[in-house]
């Protein structure tokens, strides 16, 4: 037996996930980053930030700076973990939940940054056993 339902009869309840939602939650920290009276822009500070950023970083690219354009790209999303992190109300940096989104930012951030160190030719990073384990996947 189960609560009543609006007429008052016993309705049955499963513990089976509804066939449509009716509803979404809202990702842990996804309030608006400045009050509601502020103009849009200062609202989203957080991902707009993160968005020049990597803009700026995509021009950089695009004026044959390679590598500090992919470095910046990469510290923008690092950026974005650390606001995820930090800041208690990030707007529509907060896709996910807090955790996730931090690793999702995190890693990918730090992929980019270090492959862009890597990038060939003289690249500013050299990490040697990746050379090694290539030499060695490739004979």
């Amino acid at each position: 037996m189960s609560a009543p339902d609006a007429e008052g009869r016993p309705r049955r309840t499963t513990r089976r996930f509804p066939l449509f939602t009716r509803d979404t939650a809202r990702p842990e920290g996804g309030g608006r980053a400045a009050s509601g009276d502020a103009p849009a822009p200062a609202r989203q500070w957080p991902i707009l930030a993160v968005l020049s950023a990597v803009g700026l970083g995509l021009l950089l690219v695009a004026l044959d700076a390679f590598r500090f354009g992919t470095v910046l790209i990469g510290a923008a999303l690092l950026a974005g973990a650390v606001m995820r992190w930090m800041l208690p109300d990030v707007g529509m940096l907060a896709v996910r939940s807090r955790f996730t989104d931090m690793v999702t930012y995190g890693v990918l951030g730090l992929a980019i940054v270090l492959l862009a160190l890597m990038a060939q030719p003289s690249p500013w990073l050299v990490i040697p056993f990746l050379d090694d384990t290539l030499h060695f996947t490739v004979r």
